[in-house]
């Protein structure tokens, strides 16, 4: 879990990693096409709804966008008038999506989704606390990950737009493909469990050799 603390009413979230974040940019600047990077904590609520008739359109009205309609794959959410993306929602199952946002807070989001959902059986659950991310950028990002993951991660096979629960090493993760940056290199996310996330950390460190410059 999350460290907190708090500061007058608001509760600052450290990640649990924030003793590696030094390690990592530093080892970054020393590789060859590979970036690895702690992602600051976001609210993250596990939808589990009906995917027929109208309850994931209620849902979208507050989630910020669309439902994505297939497993293993996700959608850009936004939040606000001025439509800023700032979340995703990934569906990982039939029933079951895991909805992210950088801009609520977890406690409010959680109860405006559950209250969209509750008509049509669904409930939302905050679990903000059971995952962390990493992100692994880089013109050979996906082959740094190829080396301990199961799955196809050709860019054909696994597009922007697509996610994956799988394993990395012998953690388990959830993969996001979320696309390539201005300059062409792949942009690709890992949750994890914070029990787990030194480990899937130390395992990138150590695959990540091979790519120094």
């Amino acid at each position: 879990m999350a460290d907190t603390s708090m500061l007058g009413t608001v509760m600052l979230v450290r990640h649990p990693l924030e003793s590696r974040r030094t390690q990592l940019a530093e080892l970054s600047a020393e590789l060859d096409g590979v970036a690895l990077e702690l992602e600051a904590p976001v609210a993250a609520v596990d939808l589990r709804l009906d995917p027929a008739g109208p309850g994931p359109a209620a849902v979208a009205e507050v989630a910020g966008g669309p439902l994505p309609a297939q497993p293993d794959t996700w959608t850009e959410l936004v939040a606000g008038q001025a439509q800023i993306p700032s979340g995703q929602a990934l569906r990982l199952g039939p029933d079951e999506w895991l909805l992210t946002s950088a801009a609520a807070r977890p406690e409010d989001w959680e109860f405006g989704l559950d209250e969209a959902a509750a008509p049509f059986g669904g409930t939302a659950l905050d679990v903000s606390a059971q995952r962390t991310t990493v992100r692994v950028r880089g013109a050979s990002a996906r082959r740094l990950l190829a080396s301990g993951c199961a799955i196809d991660l050709r860019p054909r096979s696994f597009p922007r737009g697509r996610c994956a629960q799988t394993l990395l090493g012998q953690a388990g993760v959830l993969l996001v493909a979320l696309g390539v940056d201005a300059r062409g290199a792949d942009d690709l996310q890992l949750f994890v469990r914070p029990s787990f996330a030194g480990y899937v950390v130390d395992w990138l460190v150590d695959a990540a050799q091979e790519f120094r410059s």
